[in-house]
């Protein structure tokens, strides 16, 4: 489809980046969120161990990952198509096997590529901790340095796009952290 030079040129391109971005942020923030409720809800509902909670929280990627690669395939599939479709009756001519129309593919893979990634991290990195459940960390210990890389990833998330928009990154740091806060509290507030 593309060479790692045309894969260069591509992320030149501010659309191309500005949407991929958006995707990776959005699930990256729903994988993230969806960990801190797997920790919390796993150590509150007695999973005896680390390992358990890891691979539930796998199966949790998977699933969040696929969805997010084969929904913006089908969102940028369509949305890319209805672009060339107009160009194609502003300019009356057939834009099928073009450059463009290379391009607008190409750029439908890198950004479902970055939805899929993006609850990836959100979801593996701040379960990492229940691997050493047991050797190194007792469950709590798991489950409050889990919540914590998942406050930490929110944070770097909702800095990152603060700066994007030049706004006071730590602000919106804080902002986007904070969610994974209010998660863990409603999880450990659930009666049962």
């Amino acid at each position: 489809m593309f060479d790692l030079s045309g894969l260069r040129r591509l992320l030149r391109k501010e659309e191309v980046r500005s949407i991929s971005r958006r995707y990776f942020i959005s699930n990256g923030f729903d994988g993230t969120l969806t960990s801190v409720g797997v920790a919390v809800g796993s150590y509150l509902s007695g999973v005896p161990d680390g390992l358990t909670v890891f691979k539930i929280g796998i199966g949790a990627a998977v699933g969040l990952g696929t969805s997010g690669v084969w929904s913006v395939w089908e969102i940028e599939r369509a949305e890319k198509r209805a672009e060339i479709k107009g160009l194609e009756r502003a300019m009356l001519t057939d834009l099928d096997d073009t450059a463009l129309m290379r391009d607008k593919r190409a750029a439908r893979v890198v950004n479902a590529v970055a939805s899929g990634i993006g609850p990836l991290v959100g979801i593996v990195i701040p379960l990492l901790p229940y691997l050493f459940e047991g050797a190194a960390l007792s469950m709590f210990d798991a489950t409050a340095a889990a919540v914590g890389l998942g406050v930490c990833i929110l944070f770097g998330f909702g800095a990152y796009m603060g700066s994007v928009a030049e706004l006071d990154w730590r602000v919106a740091g804080v902002r986007m952290g904070l969610a994974g806060l209010v998660v863990a509290a409603i999880n450990v507030l659930l009666p049962g």
